[in-house]
């Protein structure tokens, strides 16, 4: 199975962004725990960050035909953007929702999430764990299709 892995905006700052929320692990930490995890459950991941809304949106369009599914950390991307929201419902692709954090928990403004009126799943608070989750979630979800 293959599945592209987004990361919105600032996730590139892991490791010096709100290290009491978001912990001391870098993004390199991240895309090195994802690419682990894929190995082990033999799914193939690309992965995919941008600080830009319409790159993200380019990316995911990218998707149809490429991939089977979308694992989609919108960060802050989450709360405002129909852009991308759109997108996800154009490629029509399995897609799941990851954040580090618990949005639910946080600032009120976080607790809305657009990509979730689209994404079958949603994983939260998990931290890169979320990310593994996502995949195995997925896996299965194709198991049951066959």
């Amino acid at each position: 199975m293959k599945m592209l892995i987004i990361n919105g905006p600032n996730l590139n700052m892991l490791g010096v962004r709100e290290p009491d929320l978001y912990g001391n692990k870098t993004y390199d930490d991240l895309c090195l725990y994802i690419t682990e995890s894929a190995r082990f459950l033999g799914v193939q991941v690309t992965l995919f960050q941008s600080n830009h809304e319409g790159n993200i949106v380019d990316e995911i369009q990218k998707a149809l035909g490429a991939f089977d599914a979308i694992i989609i950390n919108p960060a802050a991307f989450t709360h405002t953007s129909i852009a991308i929201l759109d997108a996800l419902k154009s490629v029509n692709l399995p897609c799941v929702e990851v954040h580090l954090t618990d949005i639910d928990n946080r600032e009120d403004f976080r607790s809305f999430s657009f990509v979730s009126l689209y994404s079958q799943k949603r994983f939260s608070g998990l931290g890169f764990e979320g990310y593994k989750k996502a995949m195995e979630y997925l896996l299965r979800v194709k198991d049951k299709e066959i």
